[in-house]
This record gives C-alpha cells, sequence and structure tokens, in this order.
C-alpha cells in the first residue's frame, strides 16, 4: 500500500524491473490518482475537519456526513449542481466531477479522504524523469481517474494529468473515407489511453500502473488542461 512521501516513480521503475518489462521509446505509463495522491500526501482525516454551517447544512438535508461536505466544498471552485445528494463541482484544475473528486475509497483506512493531486501534470513528470534515469528512455505518463459521464451510464477512466504527449489529436483539414474534408474532429488521445488502461486497473485490483506499448501518440510538452473544454465554446456551462 502506498502512503505519505513514497517515492512513487522509484516503485513504478521497480515494477518494471522485477517484471522484466522495461521500458521502450515511445511507452506510456498510465497511473491511478489514487496512489498519486496517498504518496503526495493529499489525504484528510475527517475527525480535524470542522464543518462550516452551509456543509451542516447540506449534510442534515441530504443525510451526508457534514465533514466529507466540508472537504467537497474547500476542493470546488464552483458548483456545478446539487440535487438528490449528489454534488456535482468544478475543481482548481476545471474538472467537473462528483464530490470535486474527493474519494473514501481506498484511501488509509476508515476515516480518511483522498483529494485530487495537487498539480496532476508536475506528478506526471516526476514519474517520467524516474523512468527516464533509470532506462535512459523518454516515454509519456498518464494521471488517470475515474469519471461519471453526462447523459451516459457507467464509470470511465480519463486524464486528469500527463508529460511528454499531445491530449489531442486534431484531424482537422483530414479527409474521410469519402474524401470530405474534417472539420470538427479531434480526439482525446489521452483519456482513449486512460480508459483503455482502466480495463486493467479494477477497484480492489490493487494494479495501481499499467504500460502501454505499441501506441503511437505526438511526442509534445503538454498539459492535461488541454482537455477540459472552454467556457466560450461551452453550450451547457
Amino acid at each position: 500500500m502506498i502512503g505519505p512521501g513514497d517515492d512513487l516513480g522509484g516503485l513504478i521503475v521497480a515494477a518494471l524491473d522485477v517484471t522484466r518489462l522495461g521500458a521502450e521509446p515511445g511507452d506510456v505509463i498510465a497511473v491511478c490518482q489514487k496512489v498519486v495522491s496517498k504518496a503526495e500526501g493529499r489525504l484528510r482525516l475527517l475527525s480535524e475537519v470542522t464543518p462550516s454551517p452551509f456543509a451542516r447544512q447540506l449534510a442534515l438535508q441530504w443525510d451526508k456526513d457534514a465533514r466529507l461536505l466540508e472537504l467537497v466544498l474547500s476542493q470546488a471552485r464552483r458548483i456545478v449542481r446539487m440535487d438528490r445528494g449528489l454534488l456535482i463541482a468544478e475543481t482548481g484544475p476545471g474538472w467537473v466531477c462528483a464530490n470535486a473528486g474527493v474519494d473514501e475509497s481506498n484511501g488509509p483506512g476508515e476515516g480518511w479522504a483522498v483529494l485530487l493531486p495537487h498539480d496532476p501534470d508536475a506528478s506526471a513528470a516526476r514519474i517520467r524523469a524516474a523512468v527516464r534515469h533509470r532506462y535512459g528512455v523518454d516515454v509519456a505518463v498518464l494521471v488517470t481517474d475515474t469519471f461519471g459521464r453526462p447523459w451516459r451510464q457507467g464509470l470511465t477512466e480519463v486524464c486528469l494529468g500527463l508529460s511528454g504527449l499531445s491530449p489531442l489529436l486534431d484531424l482537422r483539414g483530414e479527409k474521410d473515407l469519402g474524401g470530405r474534408e474534417l472539420h470538427h474532429t479531434v480526439i482525446a488521445v489521452a483519456d482513449e489511453l486512460a480508459a483503455a488502461a482502466g480495463l486493467l486497473m479494477r477497484k480492489a485490483s490493487a494494479v495501481p500502473a499499467v504500460l502501454i506499448r505499441g501506441y503511437r501518440y505526438q511526442p509534445a510538452e503538454a498539459s492535461a488542461r488541454a482537455l477540459v473544454r472552454g467556457a466560450e465554446s461551452d453550450l451547457f456551462r
């Protein structure tokens, strides 16, 4: 189990050694957000949280833990929707998700909550540097998390942070099979890779990282924030 202060990059490199997978140029390593947050100490003990009057009001209305709601509110830049006991919030980097990403599952123990990493791009960059130091090759790293989606049932992994690849594949200007020019097709490559890795990172599988080998991506020094739709093109904001 990962704890605060653990060298996550070093542990991933050690796992690559033990499994004899190593690292090759162009590999992608997807790492789940939970171990990143735990290694970086993004943990809060609920007994040390003092709920605000607003959090207490919501807790009474929805039969929720006021301390947990206070943590959610502290991580939210904007409340997008509150209804039927659900709270959808926008976080500092712009992610819109349930409970601002605050989660109690797979934490250190009962009474602990896990927050999203402060800077997932930087987290990915540190792991990438550890792999480069050990193997002398350049890879890409994704930090992934499980999100719900409007209008669709079920959860899927998405990319919260990255280092070494472009999160978007812009196909505008290219032709489809019928020769028609594409005008709007921009593929969220980082999210698709995260979702593929999520098939192997089940909730209780204790698999926190997945090596993706053979996908040809566009190397880039980019940010996962490019995946956030701006307000000017968001018809639902």
